[in-house]
């Protein structure tokens, strides 16, 4: 069923016949020993079915003799441990002393128990509920003793929380076995009780998250979060990871200093479990496992377990990746990578015990291949004997683990299989009984400040900064350390944000932003910002990080305002969007009370994380009840940079905002900017932001603030016109065209048209715009002008909203925009300029058109 090709390898030359005589015991030993380590995997059994063969390596075949067959015992059994590419000496030393020192005993009794309990609790299910999805764990059944392997050394070195993950084969399993959930509530998702409940939201048993307390075998307890997870496989991973370092950061926080020692990251186990397939397969997966070693994204290592079945669906390994191994794109990192054959559950419990070891003492990511097979389809559902008859039949007379477990090892299995089938019965008649879905999943109490679900505006709270504060705040902000080298160019910066800061200029979006997030940390709400080139930022606007022109050491000001601050973390990101978006998302959910934020390079970047987007952050509240406070920043602004450089998609952000499920915001000035941020920290509402920002607005004057709009209370959705009094005609725009209508109207010496900014485009602020319009009673036409073409852009949402607004006052709504257009800007500058002029005169002297 693997990939057959010749193995061609690097490898070092032979030594000569002349020079293996002359060769010392020891010497002579450690030669065979090297070659084993390197390569005896392939020649490993580790197939229960003896389909995926083992594979003879030609470096192997010279050697033989006592040294040599005490080498294929250790490396060529059923255990394949691949190592020696790792360029670390110690590490490799430390996987050869414990794999080649003598192995500890195993708890046989306890490995039986739980291989009876993983097998009887699917038999259960399919005798219950014949022909329901579940997606067995049968065949791989040793991944709870593999488990209760990790999870008992992640307690003996210090653990206190793990972060599961995994798909949904084998979820409700671990459900029960590992997050230690009463059966009860987990069989609940098949009686489907209470549908009325959860009417157009919820999710189906085998995504949903869980939360409970696991015992070790010494009696340490760890705080288990099985993360909820959608079809898409691997989309989890990030999320896992992200929640893993926010609980690391919560335990290790000590005002603006973060402890990320060894003791403190060994804290909180991230676990990480994959379908072979996916493993290779999702790219998602291989953006992750690169944020492992980033200072920015490091957990301390993730123990990874690949649940191998040698099949994905119905398609075989040969035709899912070119390598031997699903594994091998881990060995693109210092990633040790554990092949354990699934039906060897002693090998197996020492491989999760070494893999969980490791992970301890280096704070590094590890991999262990649990290789078995699927007994069932994909699905229960599903007939697997259609695409691979010759494998489901050998798999159909093959016995359960726990029977051939219980023969290896004379362990007699009866009175523990009867014991265990009649709890098992039992639960099923209590999920029966149930009423209301029971509730498998707990937030943790540094949630209880906080709310989600609809908006109301009681949750709104002032933002706004004294005079006094802001000034004091500049000085901090402005401060470099003694001896520190500053670019000329940053200085001029800096002295003329100390302007800005004492209202001596007017503040931009950089400075507005730096004032935003410095008020934040010393009212003791932490910032957190990643994103691509987010330290300097794209167009240049930010510089948070400051850098010695002569040794290029850093300095973060925002970290060093105050001995009782909280932490700031800006970092420039990995060039990933959907592992750093899921990442900063997952991080979000166990730190509520900071201010988290994603950047993109430019907004349409975002569309690599699209998977997050849609089954995280716009429905994961709707679906699992689990709200996010994560904010995206999305460059947007049409000014002839291209189809790629213009549209941050707003029309898709739209598409997914309902039931209050997200804020979507354009601020049309740095003030605006800097109370929206605020707002979104203060508030104890608690929901996704998505901020289209500005590109050549971040500067220029009209976007530009006066310091006292900093200290006015709110945040506004709307931006009435104070300049034109009683209009008879009014457009509504949001963003950068806004300023340019201003412009326009300036150049026209127009006195009888006002201008409204739409701040905040959902949830739409029907009450402010209410209020606007009627200041001007004379009006009888409102037209809402974007930049976007036609099919683009916020139209299609904010159109029929205005119209059912305007039509108890008798105005008529239009709309002017570019035509629709597959691409979301033309290429040549000349043209948008062209384009944007039509549209700008079209908004002032047309009754509703289009700009071509």
């Amino acid at each position: 069923m693997a990939d057959r090709t010749a193995v061609a390898l690097e490898r070092p030359a032979k030594p000569t016949k002349g020079s293996k005589k002359t060769t010392g015991n020891g010497e002579q030993r450690e030669r065979v020993f090297d070659a084993f380590r390197r390569w005896g995997y392939y020649e490993a059994t580790l197939d229960p079915l003896g389909v995926f063969v083992p594979l003879k390596h030609p470096d192997l075949e010279e050697f033989s003799g006592p040294d040599a067959e005490a080498a294929r015992r250790i490396y060529c059994g059923t255990i394949g441990a691949e190592f020696m590419h790792m360029p670390e000496p110690e590490r490799r030393r430390w996987i050869a002393s414990r794999l080649e020192g003598a192995q500890e005993q195993v708890d046989q009794a306890k490995i039986l128990e739980r291989l009876v309990r993983a097998d009887l609790f699917e038999q259960v299910l399919q005798a219950r509920y014949l022909g329901t999805k579940r997606f067995s764990l049968e065949g791989v059944t040793s991944l709870i003793p593999l488990l209760d392997a990790i999870l008992d050394t992640a307690g003996e070195n210090g653990g206190l929380d793990c972060i599961m993950a995994m798909s949904h084969r084998g979820r409700l399993n671990v459900m029960v076995h590992a997050a230690c959930k009463p059966p009860h509530e987990v069989v609940s998702g098949f009686e489907d009780v209470d549908p009325r409940s959860v009417l157009g939201a919820g999710d189906v048993k085998y995504h949903v998250g869980a939360t409970g307390t696991y015992t070790t075998t010494s009696g340490k307890s760890l705080n288990m979060h099985l993360v909820s997870n959608p079809s898409h496989l691997e989309a989890v991973d990030p999320v896992a990871m992200g929640r893993a370092r926010a609980k690391q950061t919560r335990r290790g926080a000590d005002g603006p200093i973060v402890n990320r020692s060894r003791e403190t990251l060994n804290t909180v186990w991230p676990i990480v479990m994959h379908g072979d397939a996916a493993f290779a397969g999702q790219g998602i997966w291989a953006e992750t496992l690169n944020l492992a070693d980033l200072k920015a994204y490091t957990v301390g290592g993730t123990v990874h377990i690949v649940v191998n079945n040698l099949i994905g669906f119905t398609t075989q390994p040969i035709q899912e990746h070119s390598s031997r191994f699903a594994s091998d794109i881990a060995k693109r990192q210092s990633v040790p990578v554990f092949h354990v054959n699934a039906e060897d559950p002693d090998a197996v419990v020492r491989v999760g015990k070494l893999a969980a070891e490791y992970r301890a003492t280096f704070g590094s990511d590890v991999v262990v291949d649990i290789i078995g097979y699927r007994r069932h389809g994909h699905s229960e559902v599903d007939d697997p004997t259609i695409t691979q008859p010759l494998l489901y039949e050998k798999i159909r007379n093959h016995a359960p683990l726990w029977k051939i477990y219980s023969e290896q090892t004379g362990i007699d299995a009866a009175r523990i299989v009867e014991a265990v089938k009649k709890e098992y019965e039992e639960e099923q008649v209590k999920a029966g009984q149930l009423t209301k879905i029971p509730h498998l999943r707990k937030l943790p109490d540094y949630w209880s400040p906080y709310v989600h679900g609809k908006y109301k505006p009681e949750y709104e709270v002032d933002t706004g900064l004294t005079r006094e504060f802001l000034a004091d705040l500049t000085a901090g902000l402005v401060r470099v350390p003694e001896g520190f080298h500053v670019h000329p160019k940053i200085a001029k910066l800096l002295e003329q944000r100390n302007e800005m800061g004492n209202g001596k200029r007017a503040v931009d979006y950089g400075f507005a932003e730096a004032l935003a997030f410095g008020s934040l940390v010393l009212e003791g709400s932490p910032v957190r910002l990643t994103g691509q080139d987010s330290q300097r930022g794209t167009f240049n606007q930010r510089h948070s990080v400051l850098i010695d022109t002569e040794n290029e050491h850093n300095y973060l000001t925002l970290s060093h305002l105050s001995r009782q601050q909280a932490f700031c973390e800006i970092h420039n990101s990995s060039l990933s969007e959907a592992a750093c978006v899921g990442f900063e998302y997952g991080f979000s959910r166990d730190y509520p009370e900071s201010l988290v934020m994603w950047e993109a390079q430019f907004g349409d970047f975002a569309n690599g994380a699209q998977v997050i987007i849609d089954q995280f952050l716009s429905a994961t509240e709707d679906k699992w009840n689990l709200p996010s406070g994560l904010v995206l920043l999305l460059p947007h602004g049409y000014e002839g940079q291209g189809p790629e450089h213009s549209s941050a998609r707003i029309e898709r952000y739209m598409q997914l905002a309902a039931e209050d499920n997200l804020q979507i915001c354009q601020p049309s000035t740095a003030a605006q900017y800097f109370h929206m941020l605020r707002r979104q920290a203060r508030r104890a509402w608690r929901k996704p932001l998505i901020v289209f920002t500005p590109k050549s607005m971040l500067r220029h004057p009209e976007a530009s603030s006066n310091i006292e709009e900093f200290t006015r209370p709110r945040f506004l959705p709307l931006i009435p016109d104070d300049e034109v009094q009683n209009a008879s005609r009014i457009l509504i725009a949001s963003g950068k065209v806004g300023h340019e209508l201003r412009a326009e109207r300036r150049r026209r010496s127009d006195a009888t048209t006002a201008i409204f900014f739409l701040d905040q485009l959902y949830p739409l602020p029907r009450t402010e715009i209410t209020e606007a319009l009627a200041q001007h009673p004379k009006a009888r036409e409102m037209v809402w002008v974007q930049e976007e073409p036609a099919n683009m852009g916020a139209l299609f949402y904010v159109l029929p909203r205005l119209e059912r607004l305007a039509q108890a006052r008798g105005i008529q709504v239009r709309s002017v925009k570019r035509s629709a257009s597959a691409s979301p800007a033309t290429g040549s500058s000349k043209a948008h300029e062209l384009e944007q002029k039509t549209l700008l005169a079209l908004a002032f002297t047309t009754a509703g058109s289009s700009a071509n």
